[in-house]
């Protein structure tokens, strides 16, 4: 009986460490490859599309030049309308993660990312507005993945918020996908043959879902030997776990904790997708139309982005550096995660100021510091905002307050093409006055550090007071 649970403990382990390892790759290379559109852009405008809507005009001095403002705009709007849905749409998904498992959610984003990459391989200059449908399918899909394998954090409890982060770390770095479709592009191969390639792909992820992921929802904590997949270790039936729920979910969603956090995303989000939707038109006006140089800090900039997977780790370490030590008397395991998150909260606020102090500033050298603040705040926001869910609420409702948190703050990412369109308009190119007021905005993403500090004083003087009555009685 001993040896064959011991083989069990075996079994589940390297079950696990697969698991981990493959959600790993997937999310690297698939997940969040929509955020290296700036990328996708210029291959997009050497291939002809939208070029119908650029054409020759005067510019303040008189000269005849190109002005392809409108092909900026149709660009932009594409990023617009993807990086919405791919917040909106996880309210729904998150739904439908929370009532029919993972197998369910991950076959609905393995059909989108294919619909994605298949309509983009088939699209042309004369089929521009495949790019409608094909970059939101491609997002919402990559945003599914993610989903589905932030739960595998729970088999390593010691090490949860860790993974959560570095998971979150590697949607990021995915975004280089389109930096190496760039430089294959440049090197002969077509956009056809590349989101060919990441079509068929999706073979892998299908196998991944009924091999090396659970129908249901990885529970926590996890029971010993929980199994799931192909069900040949140890238990021929998957372990379910029945979770009550002690919180209803419209009081998670209407608490000042998950407000405060919804702000505290919101703002960053907008901040960021406003940034990477509007790159190629800034660096090209700070480059002054130098191809050459623009396609240069385009690589730079999609260089740093595989950083993501190596940034995203140090807040999961900032969030579990509490693990293994003992408690504050009276304390629970909640309420330290929660004081632990402190510091994790406040660091994200202060590198999007920084990031958007510099974004602001018109220098195209600074531009290069620019992108590795960019890349460190992105790792720690989507990280932190998991790992802050699964600390503050519920795991029976982590799929639907994760998909109503990022669809919510999907409403506010909305301005940022009337954001756009003011500066091609009435501020004549120039963004300084829009990331003045953006950089301004900002400040109140700081509010929610403020908010569970207050709140972890309150906790720890009331705990305080009530023992020290408790002693003398």
């Amino acid at each position: 009986m001993f040896g064959r649970r011991g083989n069990c403990k075996t079994s589940v382990r390297l079950l696990y460490w697969l698991t981990l390892a493959s959600g790993m790759l997937e999310c690297l290379f698939f997940s969040g490859v929509v955020f290296g559109y700036a990328s996708l852009v210029f291959v997009l405008k050497e291939d002809g599309y939208f070029s119908h809507l650029c054409f020759n005009g005067p510019d303040n001095n008189g000269t005849t030049v190109e002005d392809c403002s409108r092909q900026d705009e149709k660009f932009a709007l594409v990023f617009t309308i993807a990086s919405f849905l791919n917040n909106f749409m996880i309210v729904f998904c998150g739904f439908l993660f929370d009532r029919f498992g993972t197998m369910v959610t991950r076959l609905l984003a393995i059909c989108l990312y294919t619909t994605g990459t298949l309509l983009v391989t088939f699209s042309n200059a004369t089929l521009s507005m495949l790019l409608y449908p094909a970059l939101p399918c491609i997002a919402v899909g990559g945003i599914l993945l993610l989903m589905t394998n932030v739960q595998v954090g729970n088999l390593f409890a010691a090490r949860r918020s860790t993974i959560i982060t570095l998971y979150s770390g590697a949607f990021d770095s995915s975004s280089s996908v389109f930096l190496i479709i760039k430089v294959l592009h440049e090197q002969g191969i077509s956009l056809r043959s590349s989101f060919l390639v990441l079509s068929l792909c999706s073979i892998m992820h299908v196998v991944r879902t009924f091999i090396l992921m659970p129908r249901t929802r990885i529970p926590y904590p996890v029971p010993q030997c929980y199994t799931y997949g192909l069900h040949l270790i140890c238990n021929p039936y998957e372990t379910k776990v029945v979770q009550k729920m002690d919180v209803s979910f419209r009081s998670c969603v209407l608490s000042w904790f998950f407000m405060c956090h919804l702000l505290w995303l919101s703002i960053m989000q907008l901040r960021h997708y406003l940034f990477i939707g509007t790159l190629n038109p800034m660096l090209t006006r700070l480059a002054k139309n130098d191809a050459n140089l623009v396609s240069r800090y385009t690589n730079a900039f999609a260089m740093t982005q595989l950083c993501g997977v190596l940034c995203a780790p140090w807040n999961g370490l900032i969030l579990d550096r509490h693990k293994g030590k003992p408690l504050a008397p009276g304390e629970t395991e909640q309420e330290a995660d929660l004081r632990s998150s402190l510091p994790s909260l406040f660091l994200t606020a202060l590198q999007c100021l920084l990031f958007s102090l510099c974004a602001s500033i018109p220098c195209l050298p600074l531009q290069y510091f620019t992108f590795i603040l960019q890349v460190i705040n992105r790792s720690f926001i989507y990280g932190g905002n998991a790992a802050f869910i699964n600390i503050v609420f519920p795991a029976c409702h982590f799929g639907k307050l994760y998909g109503f948190v990022m669809s919510t703050s999907a409403v506010i990412t909305l301005l940022q093409f009337p954001c756009f369109a003011l500066v091609k308009g009435p501020l004549g190119g120039d963004p300084f006055y829009v990331d003045l007021v953006l950089t301004l905005i900002t400040l109140a993403v700081f509010i929610h550090p403020l908010y569970v500090f207050i709140h972890c004083k309150k906790s720890a003087h009331a705990k305080s007071t009530s023992a020290n009555i408790n002693s003398e009685f």
